[in-house]
């Protein structure tokens, strides 16, 4: 029986769960049993930088190209699991912006002799997938965001750990708040999406959380604190993703540079909102932007187990040739969902995020998360 190749590769930021799941896709793929039950065997090859590798990759006659592609074997990835980031590397490379860039890639997956690409990425790396399976390659796609902000899926690689890290950040920052009573006002991921910042300052004990799915008003983030100063707290720890903006406000860029995928680079809201508590008279102030700290460190145990269900349930899907879809946790169950499903487009052409259910999860007036918990879905 010939052996058939599949390409593993990473796209778009870095997190912790996706060197998990490259070791289960693998192991998966390489299955004896799971080979005999499907009657195909595999050889695995991982793409390294992303949609970069396969772009820019000069395969030989044999199909090999050993600077942007490389053999995957069980033996190989045995230990992957116990680490962050992503042995194979990422990029923000997007093969689709230009007709030359796109066939030269359709071309390298022929060149390669690739049966099927399992693609581990966001919304960017999704909407690449969904691209490449219009033009007849077969993808397989396995969620990663720590922003939690794609569709059709309960959670995402990546969101669990940088929670963790939130929550660890704050603890040490509260012990030098309490010190000095300062307020520390701390800035988050998340573009669009506030789940990053609401669950971290849940996790961290925030006495305050501002998410772009609701302008704050910054009068009544001044007036709490002053409440909360004049009731006695010695400090007080605020939480605000890097998307939230104050009414009458634009988002805050930190450059005006544009990434292949027409993102700017958001920052600066929590340097604002402590300027903003200096000038309203709070002496002691500072704010701390968490920025890459949240990608990085090992993985804790549910991203360790989600990136080993969502790996397994990809080498399951592409030996079904069930192409064209993307694993996804649904009901604490993990299932599968036309790519597609995950990256819809709204009546602008943009896609739609996974956002907070400000209705069932955010308290609007107190800015902080809801205390009306009966029946809401824990993230």
């Amino acid at each position: 029986m010939a052996k058939e190749r599949i390409g593993i590769l990473t796209g778009g930021g870095d997190c912790a769960g996706l060197n998990p799941a490259i070791k289960w896709a693998t192991k998966g793929l390489l299955d004896e049993d799971l080979n005999r039950e499907y009657s195909r065997e595999f050889e695995v090859y991982g793409i390294l930088r992303g949609w970069a590798g396969l772009q820019n990759c000069k395969p030989d006659s044999k199909g090999e190209d050993p600077e942007n592609v490389i053999p995957l074997s069980a033996q190989m990835v045995r230990t992957w699991d116990r680490y962050g980031g992503t042995n194979l590397g990422s990029s923000r490379t997007n093969p689709l912006k230009a007709e030359d860039t796109l066939n030269r890639t359709l071309e390298n997956v022929k060149k390669l002799g690739l049966e099927a690409i399992i693609a581990i990425g966001g919304e960017d790396t999704q909407s690449v997938s969904a691209g490449l399976v219009k033009r007849g390659v077969n993808v397989v796609s396995i969620p990663k965001t720590i922003d939690k902000d794609l569709m059709a899926t309960d959670s995402s690689l990546g969101f669990a750990t940088a929670i963790e890290i939130i929550k660890e950040e704050i603890g040490r920052l509260r012990t030098t708040a309490g010190s000095h009573n300062r307020i520390f006002v701390v800035e988050t991921m998340g573009r669009h999406a506030g789940h990053l910042a609401l669950q971290g300052g849940i996790a961290g004990g925030a006495c305050m959380i501002l998410i772009p799915e609701i302008d704050f008003n910054m009068e009544k983030v001044i007036a709490s604190l002053q409440k909360r100063k004049d009731s006695g707290a010695r400090y007080d720890i605020l939480v605000v993703a890097e998307g939230a903006k104050p009414t009458r406000h634009h988002e805050m860029l930190q450059s005006n540079e544009i990434d292949e995928f027409g993102h700017v680079k958001l920052g600066g809201v929590g340097e604002f909102i402590a300027n903003q508590l200096k000038k309203a008279g709070f002496p002691e102030v500072r704010f701390v932007v968490l920025s890459h700290l949240q990608r990085g460190g090992d993985p804790t145990q549910f991203d360790i187990r989600l990136g080993r269900s969502f790996g397994l349930a990809a080498a399951e899907l592409v030996m079904q040739r069930k192409y064209g879809y993307m694993v996804s946790l649904r009901d604490n169950i993990i299932t599968s969902v036309p790519i597609t499903d995950a990256i819809k487009k709204d009546e602008n052409g943009k896609t739609i995020t996974n956002r907070v259910n400000v209705d069932l999860e955010y308290d609007k007036e107190r800015y902080i998360a809801t205390r009306r918990v009966l029946g809401l879905k824990i993230n």
